[in-house]
């Protein structure tokens, strides 16, 4: 069946659009296989808006006498209004989007169809590989090596074709802890401290099972890691009553008799419909402008959601202490590794490398960490805060990573290269995108589908110079040293940018930004390129340029 064939009434005239920040407009409604696109022709010139049917999370109907209205709710928190003449057209129109926001088929989806004249669909699709990344970490040669057991996705269906792991463990050790392991995911590498050498490795559970079962090959597996050092810590992010319970249906956890130099650590984090329910109440609490000042409070520390974030800040604070401070190589991992598990790993690495807090670093971090390792977007995004359809698959844990990114963007203003508002971009990207990289729940989907061959990839395109500008962090200064994000209440917050962006607040900081860029600029040109070219302590020199720009742009 064509994708046209699911539009009933293609164009409707003198339809009312009401939006944030602009009057009500009135003009010309047009629905297409992939866009709902809005057009006037006021006095003071043409408008037009154009949304992805993708980024629709839910829409709203209700008769107006003859006529109806249709309320779209996006997966971006926009919610917009159409006044339609006509109830049979606004009918027809609802079915339309309805059907057209919610295509199952990958091939369907619009990133299948996106062709703009600037790009190219030709030479490698992303910007790293395992391959590419061993190569560049020299540190890695001496211990570790690459492994292709994975090739044709049979040891593990969520890993990538290549693998790092240790050197001494050849395939067929791989292959028999593969099948020790839940879904697959024997332990590989996340990342090398520069350092010490000491590393962070993700997998999923045991599957010990209530007979207490072994895996001899998986134990010299995590043995080969850290013969040079005296213990290792195993990083299991679930309470040990739930690693405990998890025996019962065939998981379980790393014995201390069988693993003797790893020391369990148990971190619990919520996932999965608590997360999910944790956003929605999150984003009904900044969607009502009614409440009081306790109410608004009591909503926000009833939806968990400043929690979430701090249990994972707080986790990858304690990975990365481990590794940098006390000189022991972890294992994450919580029951299926594709959650939690990566979020951490992520956290952790930007607290500790300073090419991953780079704008390409990022960019190569979530593409590695996220997009190579198997985290599932395809189930957990398909719906946001606003759908009337709840998938069990759902879970935000994307949007989690982006949020504790932002809290430590904001403690270290000049720590990060990049700015808020490539993480707002990447909030809405992972949703509904122009581009593939977030399509499927696997690598080797993405093959089977041929996303790589057909779509363009997120990460290519943002590093475009001309792009890239925008998201940069004008206050950045590179420093080699670990950053230590607080965890205590007072200093986390809620993120306005993307939890408030569709109200005044928001402009305002838009408006606050630019002027951050402008007074930037000047300063520059006033004490030359090279000046205080570098930091010496993250933690003296980090806040004060950042107050005074702050200052200045008070008096302005």
């Amino acid at each position: 069946m064509e994708l046209s064939e699911h539009i009933k009434t293609a164009n409707v005239e003198d339809v009312t659009l009401i939006r944030p920040f602009h009057p009500p407009r009135k003009g010309t409604l047009c629905v297409t296989s992939h866009h709902l696109l809005f057009s006037d022709r006021e006095e003071d010139g043409s408008r037009q808006l154009l949304v992805l049917l993708r980024n629709i999370d839910a829409i709203e109907k209700r008769a107006l006498g003859s006529s109806g209205t249709v309320t779209i709710k996006c997966k971006d928190l926009l919610v917009l209004q159409l006044e339609i003449p006509g109830m049979e057209e606004c009918l027809n129109i609802a079915s339309s989007i309805e059907t057209l926001s919610s295509l199952e088929s990958v091939t369907e989806m619009y990133p299948f169809f996106y062709r703009p004249s600037h790009l190219s669909l030709q030479g490698p699709w992303g910007l790293s590989t395992a391959e590419q990344y061993y190569k560049q970490t020299e540190r890695l040669w001496d211990r570790w090596r690459i492994s292709n057991v994975n090739s044709d996705y049979s040891v593990c269906p969520s890993y990538p074709r290549a693998v790092i792991v240790p050197g001494e463990v050849d395939d067929d050790m791989l292959v028999r802890s593969a099948r020790f392991r839940h879904g697959g995911r024997f332990p590989v590498l996340s990342y090398c401290h520069h350092r010490n050498q000491m590393v962070i490795m993700r997998s999923s559970q045991p599957l010990t099972g209530a007979n207490r079962k072994r895996c001899k090959e998986d134990e010299l597996l995590l043995q080969a890691v850290i013969d040079r050092s005296e213990l290792g810590y195993i990083m299991d992010l679930r309470s040990a009553q739930q690693a405990q319970q998890a025996r019962m249906t065939g998981g379980g956890f790393e014995s201390k008799s069988c693993y003797n130099h790893w020391k369990r650590l148990h971190r619990h984090h919520e996932r999965g419909k608590v997360l999910q329910e944790s956003l929605i109440k999150l984003v009904e609490a900044c969607a009502d402008s009614s409440h009081s000042v306790d109410r608004w409070l009591s909503k926000l520390e009833n939806s968990k959601w400043l929690s979430h974030v701090h249990s994972a800040l707080s986790t990858a604070g304690l990975i990365a202490e481990c590794v940098e401070r006390d000189g022991h190589s972890v294992l994450v991992h919580g029951s299926e590794g594709t959650d939690s598990t990566l979020l951490v790993t992520s956290l952790a690495q930007l607290i500790l490398d300073p090419v991953s807090r780079t704008v390409y670093g990022f960019l190569c971090l979530l593409e590695r960490e996220w997009i190579q390792a198997g985290h599932p977007f395809q189930q957990r995004c398909a719906h946001s805060a606003h759908s009337h359809t709840r998938l069990k698959h759902e879970c935000p844990s994307f949007l989690l990573l982006l949020d504790c990114v932002w809290q430590i963007w904001r403690q270290f203003p000049l720590a990060l290269e990049f700015s808020e508002a490539l993480l707002l971009r990447l909030t809405r990207e992972v949703y509904a995108s122009d581009y593939g990289s977030f399509l499927c729940n696997s690598e080797q989907e993405r093959c089977a589908l041929g996303v790589k061959e057909n779509t363009y990839c997120l990460f290519q395109s943002l590093l475009n110079p001309e792009i890239e500008e925008q998201y940069l962090n004008p206050l950045y200064e590179c420093t080699d040293l670990a950053i230590w994000p607080s965890v205590h209440p007072q200093s986390l917050q809620l993120w306005t940018g993307l939890f408030l962006r569709w109200t005044e607040h928001s402009q305002n900081m838009e408006e606050a930004r630019d002027e951050i860029w402008n007074i930037k600029k000047e300063h520059r040109e006033r004490i030359g390129p090279d000046h205080n070219n570098h930091t010496s302590s993250i933690h003296c020199e980090t806040f004060t340029p950042f107050e005074n720009l702050m200052d200045e742009l008070t008096i302005l």
